[in-house]
């Protein structure tokens, strides 16, 4: 990478080096994306032709019945024909398609045939336990390959699977399973992170408890750590996989281009998840077309996604883009800085990694040890790195591109939702890059920064970021709520056929989108989505508070952490051990993530005369800025 004088914006600009260019998939960005921009399903056809089908589509885009919109209908696929099937028919089948390491040190590999093995003989296990077409299966696991297996194995036989990560806590599980009305759950003993093992089998037992819809409980044996097995329901994977039920061979089941793949869960400000479904024939396009573009994978690539299969980056881009692409993806159980701040960057060595996608999270987390812990390891191979999360700040963006790259990779800082299904502003590789921008919108995608009235707002000012069109990896609709899915997210632009995104942005004058955040009040913490509703309804669950609000606060490290001020009842009085029993109820209502950094105890709340809790406010006091207009308070 080459850095250039200073644009119009005053941000350097980093250009990319001649050989990168010369390897580029991509090597005019302006006329590829004219070119889909002006036949939009034109572009996704032939992006299409390139999977496999069973059935070819009648129609590539049906928008009669907008905002629910199909894509590729009539056409008969499985997003395994694409992720495993069709590399057995070629030289891809011997290859290595995970590469697995355990936090203590263990390795697992598979290879594309040996995979296909795993997942036929656990979708034949599935189906032997119930499961069929059209249910919905929930897998609450660690970051173990058997995660990925048993995803691929619900997809395979047409059931959608509900990935809950695993690092949520009873009543986020016990929510989700309740709305999915899931019959099955696959989990685990626990995992390991940070050198201890996690509890997972006793929180799934305490979730089915709260909703009784679990018929069958399949775990894995990861950490030996004793659990209890209920007869007839809860089942070992190692001694089904030993049964004559679990053959290694099935049929991949033909769906429907628009058969649900997957529902994942985003939290929401009314503190109801929602379930977004997403579709094998639209996602399977989408995630493989911005994969293979924006990370310009090669057949000798090794990729590492450094995320959790249980969100959105996980889905499409440790297992299925990664897999539809022939690629090799690494998956990794624990901590990035267990058992010492090298822990990534010596598997970077180790197994060769060629492309590098994390968090800025995480990215500040390890700049706090400084350099030295990189420098000690051969960190060559890499070619391309990639951020996603959260906006990344160009201090860590530079520390990223110097120590990580040594200035040779260039970043690819990737904006996307759980929503879309895949990147939807993100630079190529061939893209001059601003540190702390995420650069241009995706082939097919035309964004816009708009005001409430979905007026164009000037150049570098900030407004509403929008997408303009619908595109194939987008979420069908809320599970059981189309209402919700409308409300959400194009009500606001209904009349211009508009999707709103929840974020605020800005572009500048050559065009670059800068992401400033989240509009409403989910918080991000960590590069994780919280709805402060959940936080709050947690916090009410305890017998001492009344009510509750919560905000997020800018953290160096985390982007954001979590403030709460609580109203208690009467007879409970404010302390420094209550405020300490409030934090970790919310971590064991909701999950680690959610744990409050500060706990406030007041005596009341700033609210409208409409009863609505006025957040902004409370930010301002905790930051010690001015608190703005204040006409709506009540009295």
């Amino acid at each position: 990478m080459n850095k250039s004088s200073e644009s119009k914006t005053g941000n350097s600009l980093y250009h990319p080096s001649k050989e990168v260019i010369k390897s580029a998939r991509v090597k005019n960005y302006d006329k590829i994306y004219q070119e889909s921009i002006t036949d939009r399903e034109g572009f996704w056809a032939r992006e299409a032709e390139e999977l496999s089908w069973y059935k070819k589509w009648d129609k590539v885009l049906d928008d009669t019945n907008k905002p629910f919109y199909k894509w590729f209908t009539g056409g008969k696929t499985n997003i395994v024909a694409n992720a495993i099937d069709r590399h057995l028919e070629s030289e891809t089948k011997n290859k290595l398609a995970l590469i697995w390491e355990g936090e203590p040190g263990d390795v697992r590999t598979y290879s594309y045939f040996a995979l296909n093995r795993e997942v036929s003989k656990f979708a034949n296990i599935l189906k032997a336990m119930g499961a069929k077409k059209g249910d919905i299966v929930t897998i609450y696991m660690p970051q173990i390959p058997e995660i990925i297996i048993a995803m691929l194995a619900c997809a395979k036989i047409g059931a959608a699977h509900s990935v809950v990560y695993g690092g949520f806590s009873v009543e986020a599980l016990a929510e989700r399973i309740a709305d999915a009305h899931s019959n099955i759950l696959i989990t685990a003993d626990g995992g390991f992170r940070r050198g201890k093992a996690t509890q997972l089998k006793a929180i799934a037992d305490e979730a089915m408890r709260r909703s009784p819809t679990i018929d069958v409980c399949i775990a894995v044996k990861r950490t030996g750590e004793e659990c209890y097995m209920e007869n007839d329901r809860d089942f070992w994977w190692h001694d089904l996989m030993g049964m004559p039920i679990a053959s290694a061979k099935c049929e991949t089941e033909e769906t429907d281009a628009e058969h649900p793949l997957f529902i994942l869960y985003t939290s929401g400000t009314t503190g109801k998840p929602k379930g977004l479904i997403h579709t094998h024939g639209g996602y399977s396009v989408y995630s493989s077309s911005t994969f293979k573009y924006v990370f310009d994978i090669q057949p000798v690539d090794r990729w590492w996604c450094a995320a959790d299969p249980g969100w959105i980056t996980g889905h499409s881009y440790i297992v299925y883009g990664p897999l539809i692409n022939g690629a090799t993806t690494l998956l990794y159980e624990g901590a990035p800085n267990h058992p010492y701040p090298n822990r990534w960057w010596q598997m970077v060595e180790k197994y060769g990694i060629n492309i590098f996608y994390t968090s800025p999270t995480a990215i500040r987390g390890l700049m706090r040890y400084g350099a030295s812990w990189a420098d000690k390891h051969d960190l060559s191979s890499l070619r391309l790195l990639g951020s996603v999360g959260e906006p990344i700040n160009p201090e860590a963006w530079l520390w990223y591109h110097e120590v990580i790259g040594k200035n040779n990779c260039p970043i690819m800082d990737t904006w996307w939702q759980t929503e879309t299904g895949g990147f939807m502003i993100t630079p190529l590789p061939t893209t001059p890059l601003k540190p702390g921008s995420a650069t241009k919108p995706f082939f097919g995608n035309e964004i816009s920064v708009v005001d409430e009235s979905g007026k164009e707002v000037d150049s570098g000012s900030e407004g509403n970021l929008v997408i303009k069109n619908p595109w194939p990896g987008m979420a069908r609709t809320i599970l059981g709520d189309p209402d919700r899915f409308i409300e959400k997210y194009w009500q606001a632009y209904e009349k211009q056929g508009w999707y709103l995104t929840g974020d605020s942005a800005k572009i500048d004058k050559d065009g670059y989108v800068w992401i400033i955040g989240r509009n409403d009040d989910v918080l991000k913490v960590s590069g994780y989505r919280l709805g402060s509703a959940e936080i709050e309804s947690a916090l009410v669950s305890h017998p001492s508070v009344t009510e509750s609000a919560a905000i997020g606060l800018p953290d160096k490290l985390k982007g954001n952490i979590i403030h709460a001020t609580v109203i208690l009842k009467d007879g409970f009085s404010a302390s420094d051990q209550l405020a300490n029993e409030l934090k970790q109820h919310v971590a064991d209502e909701i999950g680690p993530i959610a744990k409050p950094a500060f706990i406030v105890f007041a005596d009341s709340l700033p609210k409208t005369r409409s009863g609505k809790i006025m957040r902004r406010v409370l930010k301002a006091r905790a930051l010690g800025q001015e608190e703005g207009d204040l006409t709506t308070l009540e009295e």
